[in-house]
């Protein structure tokens, strides 16, 4: 409904205004882990991902919950191709997956503006670990169809003093812009020769970040403490005192690592003490996802990624797209949804 929509649009906004304040740039680096530091970072992340859960508001109306958030890309392109498919095949109400009053061609154009600005396409590259054995590879060839950026691996990036090249077409082709999708805990987990081509991102180098790789940690888990809003669960770092003394109704989080790894659900004073590092954590109060999808089984419970994107020479970022994902397990995410069906990866549809 177009209620919901806004009530998320609302969240996103006032968390923007917070973000774009020199005090939260300030007190953010405390973010970005020792050692990683990637120089050359811009004034703002070129995008930010919000995720909502539909949860359980006053009266158990559904209202959006923010659970996350990141300066990092999404589904960017591959949430084109998955609605338009969808488009071609099922009648669709009234409404829209596109914010803002985008159209396909606008919103591709607009992903092209801030994934390549004004350099030369060939010189424009998405960068990832290894690849077409991620999960999110769907995207990274649809990025290729809608945008002409190719995919590189890391490994075959070729360094020489402050610049980078890799292997266009049998020839060796200069990069001066990286659409980074390297997310730095998966890198950490790598073979020790993927790690050491990895030190590019402690260089300082002649080419533009896509976003810049800072805003991965910046725009994050991180960041839920200094929210206050009504559709922002409390939050606050585990090394701070006064912890709640009801842990039951609260989950811990890592902050540097994703696609849920990590979090306890089922908090205890043991779990607490068992954790060494407590400023790399946070304590987020529990929201009850509602399942309001229904589907031929169980209904299943649903997150709305809104997604934000932030040309070059914008004064702000403005929402632009979605994704959506559909659980019936513990936690969204596919690890947790692997033996369930009408699960996995969506989109929302808005009313106009």
């Amino acid at each position: 409904p177009r209620s919901f929509r806004d009530q998320m649009l609302e969240a996103c906004e006032h968390i923007i205004d917070v973000i774009s304040t020199p005090g939260y740039l300030q007190k953010s680096h405390a973010a970005i882990p020792a050692g990683w530091d990637v120089p050359g970072e811009d004034a703002h992340p070129h995008c930010i991902a919000f995720d909502f859960g539909v949860c359980a508001g006053a009266g158990g109306k559904p209202e959006p919950r923010l659970i996350e958030m990141q300066g990092f890309p999404s589904l960017f392109a591959w949430q084109v191709i998955l609605p338009e498919k969808h488009r071609e095949h099922f009648w669709w109400p009234d409404a829209t997956y596109l914010l803002n009053d985008l159209s396909k061609s606008s919103y591709i154009e607009l992903l092209r503006k801030v994934i390549i600005a004004d350099a030369n396409p060939d010189e424009t590259i998405l960068l990832e670990i290894l690849p077409h054995r991620q999960k999110t590879r769907s995207d990274f060839y649809a990025t290729e169809e809608l945008t002409g950026v190719r995919t590189v691996c890391l490994t075959d990036v070729i360094r020489e003093g402050r610049e980078l090249f890799y292997m266009r077409d049998g020839r060796r082709q200069k990069i001066s812009r990286i659409y980074n999708r390297v997310i730095f805990d998966e890198l950490f987990q790598q073979p020790a020769e993927i790690r050491e081509k990895g030190r590019i991102f402690q260089e300082s180098l002649d080419v533009t970040w896509v976003p810049h790789p800072n805003w991965f940690y910046r725009i994050s888990k991180y960041t839920m403490p200094f929210i206050e809003h009504p559709f922002v669960p409390r939050t606050q770092f585990l090394d701070k005192e006064n912890l709640p003394a009801d842990l039951g109704n609260y989950v811990v989080k890592p902050l540097f690592s994703f696609a849920g790894q990590g979090v306890i659900i089922d908090v205890t004073p043991e779990a607490i003490r068992d954790i060494t590092d407590p400023e790399n954590w946070i304590i987020q109060e529990k929201v009850e996802y509602l399942p309001v999808v229904e589907t031929p089984g169980d209904p299943a419970k649903a997150e709305i990624r809104l997604f934000y994107l932030w040309p070059e020479g914008a004064a702000r970022p403005f929402a632009t797209n979605n994704l959506a994902r559909l659980s019936k397990g513990k936690m969204i995410g596919v690890r947790y949804n692997k033996d369930l069906d009408w699960v996995g990866g969506s989109f929302c549809l808005f009313e106009k």
